[in-house]
């Protein structure tokens, strides 16, 4: 049996569709080979945005038995799961902290598989051949290392193995505990928590507004052309600039992702005014990006989370992960869940400065995920 050969692909059409889904056997979105090439093919990632591909894709003679979606990066933009501190550290050290390699997917802080694997192979098995890679390539390029970001316990266990530092952050996820209804999980609410929230969707119903679920051959060009033109609006307001993602990405994912894609659209006299995009898998809704046309009260809440809820309980879904960041999503019924990273850096003299902040940030998250539960709005008994 020849010996595994490790290649760096620049291109995700340069590896077969059927082939790349295969490693990732379950149906979690992101890893997707039509999700990752309307990224590619739109023009959201490259040179040009910083994210460079660099598929890690190992070969054992004509067979592909294992493959990783890494990135040559420029900046630390569109990761979530951030290193400021470690490129401020760099560069008052006058050193180069990019580029780095990252296994990641981009703009997407949602957990899950970063090693695909053909069947009969495990991380232990690969990793190490992989990590040979990454160093190799690192020292091409000058890198100053590598990161593997929200990516399931298995591989996050043998990366420790390996000798790669966990960095820990908490995000807010919505857990279906068997309810048969929206009123069967709001039961679980304080009666002033509950009043709350259901004076905030009264508010949204009060205002003309009524949604629709749209999803595959429902979520046509022209929907996504307006829901672009929100997706635009809303970053322009909140960061200056008009997004990560091109409109072109948005068309292809209709094209190759459309099953996967749920639009929770808002209408107001027949009128698309707002939408909030989400992506799902077998068990799992996503929540990806929100637009709105004009600002209205609570609007952002029902898109993004309520219609979400009710969506999770209608399809039986057991979680919903609405999205980095946002404490506001506790009052409403999501729990604090810790998700996490891995680092290697190559620097020496800043080994044990920056084991010790991943030491210290990993015990300022769990206390911080412990403070978070004192905020949900379900009875005590709960």
């Amino acid at each position: 049996m020849p010996s595994p050969e490790l290649v760096f692909i620049p291109s995700i059409t340069q590896v077969n569709a059927v082939t790349w889904d295969s490693l990732f056997a379950d149906s979690y979105p992101f890893t997707r080979h039509g999700f990752l090439q309307a990224l590619e093919a739109g023009g959201s990632i490259g040179a040009a945005s910083g994210w460079l591909p660099q598929y890690a894709c190992l070969y054992q003679g004509q067979q592909l038995i294992a493959a990783m979606p890494c990135y040559i990066k420029t900046h630390s933009y569109g990761e979530y799961l951030f290193d400021w501190a470690f490129a401020e550290a760099y560069d008052r050290h006058r050193l180069a902290y990019y580029p780095k390699l990252v296994c990641a997917i981009p703009f997407t802080p949602a957990g899950g598989p970063r090693l695909g694997l053909a069947p009969g192979h495990q991380p232990a098995q690969v990793m190490p051949l992989l990590e040979q890679g990454l160093i190799t390539l690192s020292e091409k390029i000058g890198a100053s290392g590598y990161q593997c970001l929200f990516c399931e316990p298995q591989l996050g266990q043998q990366l420790q193995k390996q000798h790669w530092l966990p960095r820990l952050n908490v995000q807010f996820h919505w857990l279906n505990r068997g309810y048969r209804s929206m009123d069967d999980f709001l039961a679980r609410f304080s009666s002033r928590k509950r009043k709350n929230l259901l004076k905030e969707r009264a508010r949204v119903l009060d205002c003309g507004i009524r949604f629709r679920t749209l999803t595959g051959d429902a979520l046509i060009p022209d929907l996504w052309r307006q829901f672009y033109h929100f997706y635009r609006r809303t970053y322009q307001k909140r960061a200056g600039h008009d997004g990560y993602l091109t409109l072109d990405t948005f068309l292809r994912w209709g094209e190759y992702c459309r099953d996967q894609c749920v639009l929770f659209a808002a209408y107001r006299e027949q009128r698309l005014v707002a939408g909030a995009l989400c992506f799902r898998s077998d068990d799992t809704l996503y929540g990806r990006y929100w637009g709105c046309e004009q600002e209205l009260e609570f609007l952002h809440f029902e898109a993004c989370y309520y219609q979400g809820i009710e969506y999770c309980i209608e399809q039986g879904l057991a979680r919903f992960d609405a999205g980095a960041q946002g404490e506001h999503k506790l009052q409403r019924g999501f729990e604090p869940r810790l998700c996490y990273g891995y680092v290697k850096l190559f620097e020496r003299g800043f080994n044990e400065a920056i084991a010790d902040y991943c030491r210290r940030e990993a015990e300022q998250m769990r206390r911080y995920q412990v403070q978070c539960r004192t905020q949900l709005p379900f009875k005590q008994q709960d």
